[in-house]
């Protein structure tokens, strides 16, 4: 009887091949993933010396092999927030996201990178998402700012006002409200919250003298002044359109010395300034001074011989001091430029008058 032998198994060609083709890719993705827990490793090293930019080029290098790695994309996350890439940041947390990893932190990195790179909406949506994901989070203030910088005003004031409940001390809640209320020319509101800003932070100038615009816009002439002159005391910059408004509050209270004394300051700043020296001419109109009304509108002249409304006035100007025949000339002169002030005529040139 022979003996008999086991067969030898003989693989095809093709599977050998793709044996081997599968081998050497599990080879190359344990040497992709050691190499990439290597750097990671070093990138946690120099992180903990505080030395960030080393420990980014390592993070960097980690990814480079493995993008899939979430501790890896963690710290690059992390790193990046830390050296101000907000950019970077966002796009790393949103593939964390994207990876599978919706916690609580992930939603709120995102939030608040949308938040400080103006992208309001997705600020908005990632605010909804977190506190969906936890009801604790304190969210009010991201969708109130986020919905005043759209224009959303109605939101903006319904999330403010929550926020404000979340963080009583913080003085920039009241101080968007009162601009929301501004914006919608709400004066009244306005001051309200003004108030309540300012005396959580009684050192902001600006805010101040912002307050005194929606006094002026309520036509409340004595507290625009009081707080347009509070307001430098606390550190707002004394520049032309301060200047400008701050005369014009002093004209309104009657104070006509101290008011053309600040245009008049700006005056020497802006010479040329049509709108300032029409300003000047008709406080002294107004005061019954009329040769210096006249004069500054014959400046407004020589700049522009073709301002009828500046003769007009100067010819109104000639019939207040009693030469009427001279101002009545001038007058119609300027009509012949301009016909549409002739509705003026009758009204300057009824008894009394």
């Amino acid at each position: 009887m022979k003996n008999l032998q086991t067969p030898t198994k003989l693989y095809p060609m093709h599977k050998l091949i793709l044996m081997a083709t599968v081998l050497s890719i599990s080879t190359m993705l344990f040497a992709q993933s050691d190499s990439a827990n290597y750097f990671l490793q070093k990138g946690l090293d120099e992180k903990t010396k505080g030395r960030l930019m080393e420990s980014l080029k390592q993070f960097e290098k980690a990814y480079s092999y493995n993008k899939s790695d979430v501790k890896v994309v963690t710290e690059l996350a992390s790193t990046y927030v830390n050296l101000r890439r907000y950019g970077q940041a966002r796009e790393k947390y949103q593939q964390l996201e994207q990876m599978g990893t919706t916690s609580v932190d992930v939603y709120k990195q995102i939030m608040l990178l949308s938040f400080n790179m103006r992208l309001f909406e997705d600020a908005i949506k990632y605010a909804n998402v977190l506190k969906k994901l936890d009801p604790t989070e304190k969210v009010s203030y991201y969708l109130g700012k986020a919905n005043y910088e759209r224009e959303y005003y109605g939101d903006a004031i319904k999330f403010l006002d929550a926020a404000a409940n979340e963080d009583p001390n913080n003085a920039e809640i009241p101080y968007l409200i009162a601009k929301a209320y501004a914006d919608m020319m709400n004066y009244k509101q306005a001051v309200v919250y003004f108030q309540k800003a300012i005396a959580l932070k009684p050192d902001q100038g600006y805010w101040i003298y912002e307050m005194a615009l929606m006094y002026y816009g309520m036509h409340d002439d004595k507290n625009a002044l009081k707080y347009m002159l509070e307001a430098p005391e606390k550190g707002m910059k004394r520049d032309n359109e301060y200047l400008e408004n701050l005369g014009i509050a002093y004209l309104n209270t009657g104070k006509l010395n101290e008011g053309l004394a600040i245009l008049k300051e700006m005056l020497q700043r802006r010479p040329s300034d049509v709108n300032l020296l029409n300003m000047i001419a008709e406080a002294y109109y107004d005061a019954k001074k009329y040769d210096e009304a006249i004069d500054h509108w014959d400046q407004l002249l020589i700049l522009d011989k073709s301002d009828a409304s500046a003769l007009y006035m100067i010819g109104l100007s000639y019939q207040k001091k009693g030469e009427k025949q001279k101002g009545v000339a001038l007058c119609d002169k300027a009509i012949e430029m301009d016909p549409s002030l002739a509705k003026n005529k009758q009204k300057i040139q009824m008894p009394g008058m």
